[in-house]
């Protein structure tokens, strides 16, 4: 029987398996819901499912029996609603009663709440996501011919026991036999290769499409193997994704002298969503490109007057450019960063009222795809450090964990999760090339002379070299089953996957202090023996520790020395 997790998101969810010839977990591709691919577009969405349903009538006889408690435990009988892209497609922008989008927020505080209506009957945050979770298990069963019955479901840390009570009333009677919680900074945790029994303080940042969420944990083995943490801070804003695209369209109107009011007739709503994924668009072609366009646009129609006596002399024919800076400073104007600040801050309050120092903070994880905004990960770095910052896997982290959680693999020790290199050059070409020291999955704390080799100084110049230097780089873009993202010396995000597998960013760690010692003698140009023998491993504290020693002098010019921290 396989192990699943679901991920289940206010406005995007998505499944992962866990695979145990692999040993790790896998996402999962449902075509004919998740999010549809464009041509071209660099951010992998082939693995978010909206979380979005569309309730049909029963039609036929099997519709109906597969309504049936007995049968809906066994079998998927008929269709009983759309889920995802298709219940997007099928609604065509127009939210028609039987729509039902981020039923999620209402399943944790007021299940009865109506969401949708199906004819006359009313149907509630409960029924909603038993029609989500129904489809979506169908689905997968279409796709992979597995029927799910061992799930693990990520939960927020402030959800309520009934909350849990639900989804596990709702699986079971949809034939889940095994359904697992795990709190969702817990799951992010795991999914960034963070160790149960991990005690220092981790803050987890979830900026999703709606909402902004920060919360400082810990994590006790004992309460990981019960899929809960300790919460020493929490707080949030109700800003997310959504206003960003708000904002960028708001922009799109004041430039192209449009008034696409939603409350003003059914046409104009419909263009408002329309653009209003297209805005969406634009700012997800912006995390990796300088400048992009808005490529659609609405008719003349609702061209406003007075907008186009101040848009005189504009180029209002052509499609408006954006760039990345714009946004930024978009951003800026709305207050997202000052905003960020603010959160972080009530959070290192928070959590130092309690014991836990700013400075204890060991991790920062990102989540959601916000995160990803051009000045975010800056805005991180320069607070607490790129060596503690996990950003690559925003939209994978908590279904990864889920899944390692359900397989149990949670209590193995902590690993590095990227792969590290020395940089030196090719003595022919004199083009740089990365000898691998600490390849990723490699569990901590090593040897100290976990890799050994014997070196002879280059003397590049033509003259005895007494300083030894050695560049360390972390290696991006290898090994890359799904996408992932990187963040290059300059600040610029990279999207590297299995579709781009050939591309590598290489980020040097310690190029304004790479002296590893100094040789007394020097090293002569003529000779050619080697002089040195490096050693490297990692300590316990994930920094990675070097010993020199001269072959020469039979001397240790450094000794199980910390020379960076790696992720």
């Amino acid at each position: 029987m396989s192990i699943w997790s679901l991920d289940l998101g206010s406005h995007n969810s998505a499944v992962a398996r866990w695979n145990g010839e692999l040993g790790r977990p896998e996402m999962l591709h449902l075509s004919e819901i998740s999010r549809r691919e464009e041509q071209d577009r660099e951010i992998e969405v082939k693995f978010s499912i909206p979380s979005v349903v569309y309730a049909l009538k029963p039609e036929t006889f099997k519709d109906r029996l597969g309504q049936w408690s007995p049968v809906a435990k066994r079998f998927f009988l008929g269709r009983q609603a759309y889920i995802g892209r298709q219940a997007l497609d099928r609604d065509q922008n127009h939210r028609t009663p039987e729509l039902a989008t981020a039923f999620k927020p209402f399943l944790l505080r007021d299940h009865f709440r109506t969401l949708a209506r199906l004819g006359g009957k009313a149907l509630t945050a409960r029924d909603v996501t038993r029609l989500y979770l129904r489809e979506l298990l169908a689905e997968i069963k279409r796709q992979t011919g597995e029927r799910i019955r061992h799930l693990a479901v990520g939960t927020p840390v402030d959800c309520y026991e009934p909350y849990r009570a639900q989804l596990k009333h709702i699986g079971a009677g949809l034939g889940i036999s095994r359904m697992q919680f795990v709190d969702e900074p817990v799951a992010a945790a795991l999914g960034y290769g963070i160790s149960a029994g991990h005690r220092k303080p981790v803050l987890v940042i979830d900026f999703g499409a709606g909402t902004l969420d920060l919360a400082i944990i810990t994590m006790g083995a004992e309460q990981v193997a019960e899929g809960h943490c300790s919460v020493l801070a929490k707080s949030g804003a109700a800003v997310g994704g959504n206003h960003v695209d708000s904002w960028l369209l708001e922009l799109f109107c004041e430039q192209k002298a449009f008034n696409l009011d939603p409350a003003a007739d059914m046409d104009t709503m419909w263009w408002y969503r329309a653009m209003m994924a297209e805005a969406r668009a634009v700012k997800e072609r912006l995390f990796l490109e300088e400048e992009t366009y808005f490529y659609m646009e609405p008719p003349e129609s609702l061209h406003q007057f007075e907008a186009l006596l101040r848009a005189q002399g504009r180029d209002l024919k052509s499609p408006l450019p954006i760039r990345r800076d714009e946004l930024t400073q978009l951003l800026t104007r709305k207050g997202l960063y000052r905003m960020m600040n603010e959160q972080i801050d009530i959070v290192l309050e928070q959590a130092a009222a309690k014991g836990a120092s700013p400075d204890r903070v060991s991790e920062v994880l990102m989540v959601g795809g916000s995160t990803l905004l051009p000045g975010i990960y800056p805005l991180l770095e320069k607070r607490f450090g790129r060596d503690k910052v996990r950003a690559w896997q925003p939209f994978h982290a908590v279904a990864y964990g889920a899944a390692a959680f359900a397989s149990g693999v949670f209590d193995k020790s902590d690993f590095i999760t990227h792969d590290y290199a020395v940089r030196t050059y090719n003595p022919k070409t004199h083009d740089p090339e990365h000898q691998l020291i600490i390849p990723r999955g490699t569990p901590f704390p090593t040897k100290p002379d976990f890799w050994k080799r014997r070196f002879t100084p280059t003397c590049a110049l033509g003259e005895p070299e007494s300083i030894f230097k050695l560049i360390i780089c972390e290696l991006g873009g290898k090994n890359h089953l799904e996408q992932e993202f990187v963040w290059d010396p300059d600040g610029r995000l990279h999207a590297l996957g299995q579709d781009n597998a050939g591309d590598e960013v290489i980020i040097p760690l310690n190029e304004d202090n790479p002296t590893l010692g100094y040789m007394d003698p020097p090293h002569a140009p003529s000779d050619r023996a080697a002089r040195l023998e490096i050693s490297f491993g990692v300590n316990e504290d994930r920094r990675l520790i070097a010993s020199v020693y001269d072959l020469k002098t039979r001397k240790h010019l450094m000794k199980a020395e910390a020379i960076v921290r790696i992720l």
